[in-house]
């Protein structure tokens, strides 16, 4: 009977820097990910900040509407 060739330091070591050049690459495409959800992040940040001001604006009256309440119709 043969036993199967036992494993050496040196195999061992490529095993290991194969696995963290993969892991490497996948952080790297990781943070690409992250990166430009941040992005998309801040610009639905800044378009929800720019909407809530013209709400304000409208219900404080302002961008060609009335200001305050409006009267009630003449048939009341």
């Amino acid at each position: 009977m043969s036993t199967p060739p036992m494993s050496t330091d040196n195999d061992r070591i490529i095993e290991l820097e194969t696995k963290l050049a993969y892991q490497e690459d996948t952080i790297q495409a990781l943070n690409q990910v992250v990166c430009k959800q941040q992005d998309q992040l801040d610009q639905l940040q800044l378009a929800c900040e720019t909407l809530i001001e013209r709400f304000k604006d409208i219900d404080a009256g302002g961008a060609g509407g009335q200001g305050g309440e409006e009267p009630p119709p003449p048939h009341y």
